[in-house]
């Protein structure tokens, strides 16, 4: 009997330190990874600002083939929007900036918005072609279990990032040089 209060005591002390150690834990998440294309920005954006070309290089239908994805009334320019359902759970992305010569920057949300985060593919000048780099922001929030997952994110997604950045390289890379000139044009907020 004294075995067990003993072990009664050293459970609630680690649940405890394990409670209080997630409370330490930053609340605000930030993953990003970058890669260096060779193509021009406008040849990159044809399958970044359009979100039916996602499918070529993202990496997420790969980890979950279960994944639907129904599109917005508008796949390009601001206010594109998509959602999608799997086994791994559900979201949506809007995108809230669109420039063929800078990037595309949106929100996300998960599961019924219990989950919001801001994303962008950014482009920039690099020796030889344009250099990518996508990230990914949010907040966990007070819970300090959340807060565990939120120091693990860059762990969890950024392995993802890398998948799909290498996945748009190759894409981008192929684009025959005319689909460069038929890029996606930034439309004005509605």
């Amino acid at each position: 009997m004294k075995i067990l209060k003993w072990l009664a005591i050293i459970i609630a002390v680690l649940v405890v330190l394990f409670v209080l150690i997630g409370f330490t834990l930053p609340k605000d998440y930030t993953v990003e990874r970058s890669v260096v294309i060779k193509a021009e920005p406008a040849a990159v954006h044809t399958l970044v600002g359009e979100l039916k070309a996602w499918d070529q290089w993202t990496p997420w239908l790969e980890a979950d083939p279960t994944i639907e994805t129904t599109f917005g009334a508008t796949t390009t320019g601001v206010g594109a929007r998509q959602s999608w359902t799997g086994e791994s759970g559900s979201g949506q992305l809007t995108f809230t900036q669109c420039s063929p010569d800078t990037g595309v920057l949106y929100d996300m949300s998960f599961n019924d918005g219990k989950y919001v985060s801001i994303g962008a593919l950014d482009y920039k000048a690099a020796d030889g072609g344009t250099e990518v780099t996508w990230r990914m922001a949010g907040e966990m929030g007070g819970n300090p279990i959340s807060r565990y997952f939120g120091a693990m994110m860059d762990a969890m997604v950024g392995p993802m990032f890398e998948k799909g950045l290498n996945k748009l390289k190759t894409a981008a890379e192929s684009l025959p040089p005319m689909e460069a000139e038929t890029a996606v044009e930034e439309e004005p907020a509605a």
